[in-house]
């Protein structure tokens, strides 16, 4: 009988619905410690924004990233409130 690569039913994860919603948020390691990466796709950024890393802007319809600390000393809601919008690219470079 021939192998089926399909997943069967009782193999599969549960869905988890916040992982959709939160746009397939991700931790990354960088120099100067660990932070929350959320890609934002050009039909959700309808605001413009400064580049902290080049320091150009962010037009509305550009696809960016927002990142903030996931390892910050003053709690989840200061972290989150320091997010900023980026490039991809200059947040790849960054060190």
């Amino acid at each position: 009988m021939p192998r089926s690569n399909r997943r069967r039913p009782d193999d599969t994860e549960p869905l988890d619905a916040s992982r959709l919603l939160a746009g397939w948020r991700r931790r990354e390691q960088k120099r100067d410690g660990e932070w929350h990466v959320q890609p934002m796709p050009s039909a959700s950024a309808t605001k413009p924004y400064v580049c902290p890393g080049c320091a150009g802007d962010i037009a509305p319809g550009v696809a960016h990233l927002v990142a903030w600390r996931a390892d910050g000393v003053l709690g989840e809601a200061q972290d989150l409130a320091g997010r900023r919008h980026w490039h991809a690219r200059c947040w790849s470079i960054r060190p």
